[in-house]
């Protein structure tokens, strides 16, 4: 019954729209969706009433917005913009969303997603007055990273609703090689991770739309994917010719992007992971630590990482204005770098070098994790060759499953 489905879902999502050939020789600029979309003359919007899911990384290789291009090609009836968290402009910090408002520079209307699913955001498109909802938004990545379940809550909401959904695809900025980290077991799941999927997924925003349709979706939306030209699985963001916009306030380059999927799991501790300061995600810490958790974390000799004993002074967040020490992160090897073992290693050392070492009160830990094991694992003095270990079969299957909707090479 599931691989029928699986297929027909499969053929589904390429009907509408012409997909790339994506094994293509090599050496073409990379072209992203909505690129490929302009080029054929917005086909695939042709007489439709559309309404777009996006923030400020929706930009073309010359870095103009795609709404304000959009907005001022007569062959594209835009009529509304949905912000997802941080907003359509990305005004707002963490936990935050710009609300309902006319965007200045173009007058369309801009409706909120952020925190919003099911019906309560179905009768958002409904009272949009949308027929199709189109999604490009960049992606880091990662499970816990909240755009890609904005993609899931949008296409649950475009099903309930009677809307086609379209998906733009951008590249995965740490490449698509491989799928990393445990799985997000069912009853964790929060807006940090609403399926079970691996913590660093390896796939681009159209083919987790191909998974989502295919695997999780009880009533799969109507779906059309306009695939990128010129891209790699092996490739990483500096590749692509693209501008870097950064995603959200704290992602403001990609080095950050390729530590995150390890080390946001600092948001569960009462250690600083680096917001406040100019390399979030990149530097951690707090009061009380010194020199030996670098030397501790060097010790084990992770491959493709070095750590350098610092301090900082966050300007906001944990520790604001007060001066804490740490460690900063150097990946000197992308492609042997693994960030989500590297971020297990460094809560085993933190753990063991710090008497101040807590989890946060409400296991916020479980939540990125996807589980307690990690939380209860690292308590029970567990190494980090035991932890990840313990995944390795539940990864093992997200990986076939994966493989089925992967759209490059």
């Amino acid at each position: 019954m599931r691989l029928s489905r699986r297929t027909l879902l499969a053929s589904a999502a390429t009907a509408a729209v012409p997909q790339a050939p994506v094994a293509a020789a090599a050496g073409p600029r990379l072209c992203t969706g909505f690129e490929r979309l302009a080029s054929d003359g917005y086909a695939a919007l042709d007489g439709r009433k559309v309404g777009v899911v996006t923030n400020p990384t929706g930009v073309t290789t010359d870095a103009r917005h795609i709404v304000d291009v959009m907005h001022q090609d007569p062959r594209v009836r835009l009529t509304a913009v949905f912000g997802p968290e941080h907003g359509f402009r990305g005004t707002a910090q963490a936990g935050g969303s710009e609300g309902r408002y006319d965007d200045p520079a173009t007058g369309l209307p801009v409706y909120d997603t952020y925190l919003k699913n099911g019906r309560p955001l179905a009768e958002v498109f409904t009272t949009s007055g949308v027929d199709t909802v189109v999604f490009d938004i960049q992606d880091v990545g990662a499970r816990f990273y909240t755009y890609i379940w904005t993609l899931y809550d949008c296409m649950e909401a475009a099903q309930l609703a009677g809307k086609r959904f379209v998906v733009l695809d951008r590249p995965n900025p740490v490449t698509g090689r491989s799928a990393q980290g445990p799985v997000l077991h069912k009853e964790f799941a929060t807006f940090v991770g609403r399926q079970p999927i691996a913590q660093a997924h390896g796939m681009t925003v159209a083919e987790l739309a191909r998974l989502f349709n295919g695997e999780f979706l009880t009533t799969p939306v109507p779906l059309e994917t306009v695939l990128m030209t010129g891209w790699k699985r092996s490739a990483f963001y500096d590749a692509s010719g693209l501008p870097w916009v950064p995603p959200s306030p704290n992602m403001p380059t990609p080095d950050t992007a390729l530590v995150y999927s390890g080390t946001c799991m600092f948001e569960g501790t009462n250690l600083s992971e680096g917001r406040g300061t100019t390399r979030p995600f990149e530097l951690l810490g707090a009061e009380g630590v010194d020199g030996r958790w670098a030397a501790a974390a060097n010790a084990l000799g992770l491959p493709g990482v070095r750590f350098r004993e610092a301090y900082f002074t966050p300007t906001f967040s944990k520790f604001q204005g007060r001066t804490v020490g740490g460690v900063q992160i150097h990946v000197l090897d992308r492609a042997a770098y693994d960030p989500v073992r590297t971020g297990i290693a460094l809560l085993v050392t933190a753990r063991k070098v710090w008497s101040g070492f807590a989890w946060r009160s409400d296991n916020w830990i479980d939540k990125l994790t996807g589980s307690a094991r990690v939380r209860t694992m690292i308590d029970a003095g567990a190494g980090p060759d035991e932890v990840t270990g313990a995944w390795q079969e539940e990864l093992s299957a997200f990986r076939r499953t994966r493989k089925e909707y992967l759209l490059y090479k």
